[in-house]
């Protein structure tokens, strides 16, 4: 057909290369392309015969003999095309509008809930040193809240979902007919493969995801009816809890099991350090009081005691010496050394008598009898007096002596009790190692109870800092399939598209037939 875009040349061209006498029969022969006549020799097997290197191909056509064809279609032709195959799209339109409105019918429904949880990575201070450390660094803390991202959608927390909601009774959660069929030749794997089948059916309703520059998570769950997916999405931020707080409890526990197997092995080795202590003390005397070794306090009691029995000697000693100084000069009588209850009587009487003595001489002169009379009784008393300073002097003479050996066997106690102490020290530098070993070895297994203890109660609290910010709350619609308003419309868009691209294609099909049949 002739267009006036087309130069007259190369439309001539085309009707003298196509030109062919036509039969009457068709015939798939027709198809094939023509010889080439001598005069359309391909322009590389003539170079090639004249010694001529192969030039580069210019023209696609060479290896498309049907491509210039394409050049010769018009928009007549296309609007040809699409009304012969109108039939065709309508028909694509229907079954396409069809399906559509049948997908809209059957297709199980998908409600969506989102729940807003912010996980914080720095869990709550309960106790100043606790087990777990928080790291301050923000990639640090990234990937924590991360790992706990990963941990919500884990099957950990999917199969506490499913035990918690019966999941495996659930038809919405039930397996697909190919697990059905094999669980039947299993039986004792039946339980089992629903679990299974409940847990992928859950883990493609679930969906995870950070928020960009924040520590928020958002948990995405659909399910056929917008209650149960309410039901799912709290249930999977319980499970979510709860397994956080497990694994805490249960990396606590751990580390409470092995401080309490430490705490064994310390307990004995601080049993023996002490057993050690207490036999080496036994074996050397080295008994205590108050802390002082009961050898030291009896050396210092002896010294205290030595230097009150050397003061009790020093005052027997010179209250002796005075008593025989004052017998060897004839001073008994007037010596005050001398002290008793006689002594005092017959010093009074003495003193009387002398009295007497001297009045009667001024009365009676020197030879009167009374004053002879009471000469011999001043006698008498003199006598009975110096009797009793030597009985006085004979008693603090024993005083003296007693004295004198009581201080030399304090003294010699003290000596001995002196070289006691010098060995006890020795063996207590000894000791006081043993001590120093025992009380280390004690100091590090109370700190070990401690914190086994502490550790223990540490497992019965909950340190997570998980906040939800958001509920789910029940959908007003259904996020999948769309309103049937809107399937029926891509169904009439795409079946459209499919029935004027198959219109398009066979009415293209049939032009270039029918252009090689016209030119064979």
């Amino acid at each position: 057909m002739y267009r006036p875009s087309e130069p007259e040349g190369q439309r001539l061209r085309l009707e003298t290369r196509f030109e062919r006498p036509r039969s009457r029969g068709g015939s798939l022969l027709d198809l094939l392309p023509d010889r080439p006549e001598p005069s359309t020799i391909p322009a590389p097997i003539v170079a090639r015969s004249q010694g001529i290197a192969d030039p580069v191909p210019s023209r696609v056509s060479d290896y498309f003999p049907g491509l210039p064809l394409l050049g010769s279609i018009g928009i007549d032709h296309i609007v040809a095309w699409l009304r012969d195959g109108f039939r065709w799209i309508v028909l694509a339109l229907f079954v396409c509008v069809a399906g559509a409105l049948g997908y809209a019918m059957t297709a199980t429904p998908r409600y969506t809930v989102y729940t807003d949880i912010v996980v914080d990575p720095a869990n709550l201070n309960v106790v100043s040193d606790d087990v777990f450390m928080s790291n301050p660094q923000r990639d640090a803390q990234l990937l924590e809240v991360e790992s706990k991202l990963r941990t919500l959608t884990s099957r950990n927390v999917l199969e506490r979902v499913i035990s918690k909601l019966r999941l495996t009774e659930d038809p919405e959660y039930k397996p697909t007919p190919l697990s059905a069929l094999m669980a039947l030749f299993s039986s004792q794997h039946a339980k089992a493969g629903k679990e299974l089948a409940a847990m992928r059916a859950l883990s493609e309703r679930v969906e995870a995801r950070r928020e960009e520059r924040s520590f928020v998570v958002v948990l995405k769950v659909w399910s056929e009816a917008p209650d149960k997916a309410v039901t799912l999405a709290d249930a999977m931020v319980d499970a979510f809890e709860a397994e956080l707080f497990q694994s805490a409890a249960e990396s606590a526990g751990r580390v409470a099991e092995n401080l309490n197997a430490r705490l064994d092995q310390l307990r004995r080795s601080v049993t023996e350090a002490e057993k050690k202590v207490e036999d080496f003390r036994r074996a050397n005397g080295l008994l205590s009081a108050n802390g002082e070794l009961v050898s030291n306090q009896l050396s210092g009691e002896l010294n205290t005691q030595v230097l009150e029995a050397q003061q009790r000697f020093i005052q027997a000693e010179t209250r002796y010496k005075q008593m025989s100084a004052a017998i060897a000069q004839g001073q008994t009588a007037s010596a005050s050394v001398f002290e008793s209850a006689d002594m005092t009587n017959l010093r009074q009487q003495f003193n009387t008598v002398q009295q007497q003595i001297g009045a009667m001489q001024l009365t009676y002169g020197e030879r009167h009898p009374r004053l002879a009379a009471a000469r011999s009784e001043r006698t008498t008393l003199e006598a009975a007096i110096n009797q009793e300073a030597r009985r006085i002097a004979e008693r603090a003479k024993a005083d003296f002596d007693r004295e004198r050996s009581s201080l030399d066997a304090l003294r010699v106690k003290a000596n001995d009790e002196r070289s006691n102490v010098f060995t006890d020290n020795d063996a207590q530098v000894h000791l006081r190692d043993l001590e120093r070993d025992a009380r280390t070895k004690a100091a590090v297994y109370e700190t070990h109870l401690a914190r086994a203890q502490q550790i223990t109660e540490r497992q019965q609290i909950d340190t997570t800092n998980i906040r939800v910010i958001s509920r789910a709350l029940p959908p007003e619609s259904r996020s999948w399939p769309p309103r049937t308003v809107i399937l029926l419309i891509g169904g009439a868009v795409a079946g459209l598209g499919i029935g004027v691209t198959l219109a398009l294609g066979l009415g293209l099909w049939r032009y270039l037939r029918a252009q090689q049949r016209a030119t064979a």
